[in-house]
């Protein structure tokens, strides 16, 4: 993360830890040579695989929230983050009580109304999509 963006995306991202109840100190901000910070990157999706199941693995994480498949803002390094750890659980390399949730893309008129948006979210049927495997499943 460079520039001014970067520092107030770093700025934000500590902040918006900080009303989810997590403290400063156990945020981590990659900056990877091979991760660029830039909208139109698209990530090497093994690489980080294995640097997202590290730090799973290092602090003993059981949930992750990540983006979906559309990545929210369509930008090809948030696809890339899912991507990333879908193959982590399609592998079966996720440690055991460890689950992933994924933000819901929208449309953009959905996107930009914001808080105008959540009677219409509580409303509207909810798909809900639950990954297992067939020993889960039995």
């Amino acid at each position: 993360l460079r520039g001014k963006q970067g520092e107030s995306r770093k700025a934000e991202l500590i902040e918006s830890c900080k009303v989810l109840g997590i403290p400063a100190s156990h945020v981590t901000i990659l900056d990877h040579r091979k991760l660029p910070d830039h909208p139109s990157a698209k990530w090497d999706i093994p690489l980080l695989a294995d640097l997202i199941l590290s730090h799973i693995k290092t602090h003993q994480i059981d949930l992750v929230v990540t983006f979906d498949a559309g990545g929210v803002s369509g930008h090809p390094n948030h696809r890339s983050v899912y991507a990333a750890v879908r193959s982590l659980h399609s592998e079966r390399k996720v440690p055991e009580g460890c689950q992933f949730l994924t933000l819901e893309t929208v449309n953009l008129f959905r996107k930009y109304i914001s808080m105008w948006d959540a009677p219409l979210s509580c409303y509207k049927n909810q798909d809900v999509l639950f990954i297992a495997t067939e020993k889960e499943a039995e």
